[in-house]
């Protein structure tokens, strides 16, 4: 597996942040019982970066916590048999790898986040990255039933690696 992560902010950031994006990409890649060693990519910007990114690519000129570029296209949530069809397009030559896609985190929402729905850094850093990875694997929430359903996914993620609302270790 690799998880390739960058930090585009001017200032360095706690290794929390970075293991925690490894240790909730693993996690959803099991979940999901992905067949394949995969590849992603994480970026964490703050509300400036994200707001350029946003609005290169959605159009919207507004900042947001999570974005999320997935690289492939299931036919069905998660199922990945159709993904050998295409290899050239969905996996990694040299590596072999599947190319799930990009992720990038806004650490200024990722505070003030936390702050605002009453749990740690540590959590909300966890919920962003696991929401993020069911994008990937084709999960959506564009209506309540869609929402409700990778809600639900989140949580066992989180759950199963301990990043519950009651947590109280934090990042520094």
């Amino acid at each position: 597996m690799s998880i390739y992560i960058e930090n585009e902010l001017d200032t360095d950031i706690s290794q929390e942040y970075y293991d925690i994006a490894k240790d909730i990409i693993e996690a959803a890649i099991d979940f999901m019982d992905c067949p394949y060693e995969c590849e992603v990519n994480v970026i964490f910007t703050d509300n400036d970066g994200i707001r350029e990114i946003n609005k290169l690519h959605r159009d919207l000129d507004s900042p947001t916590d999570v974005l999320s570029f997935p690289m492939c296209s299931f036919d069905k949530i998660g199922d990945f048999d159709s993904l050998e069809d295409n290899p050239l397009e969905y996996f990694n030559q040299d590596t072999g790898e599947l190319m799930l896609g990009d992720i990038i985190l806004n650490i200024d929402r990722i505070k003030s986040q936390a702050m605002e729905y009453g749990h740690t850094k540590r959590r909300e850093a966890a919920f962003l990255t696991a929401h993020s990875m069911l994008h990937l694997f084709g999960y959506d929430h564009i209506d309540d039933e869609e929402r409700i359903i990778m809600e639900e996914k989140q949580e066992e993620i989180l759950t199963k690696k301990g990043y519950t609302r009651d947590d109280k270790k934090d990042i520094d």
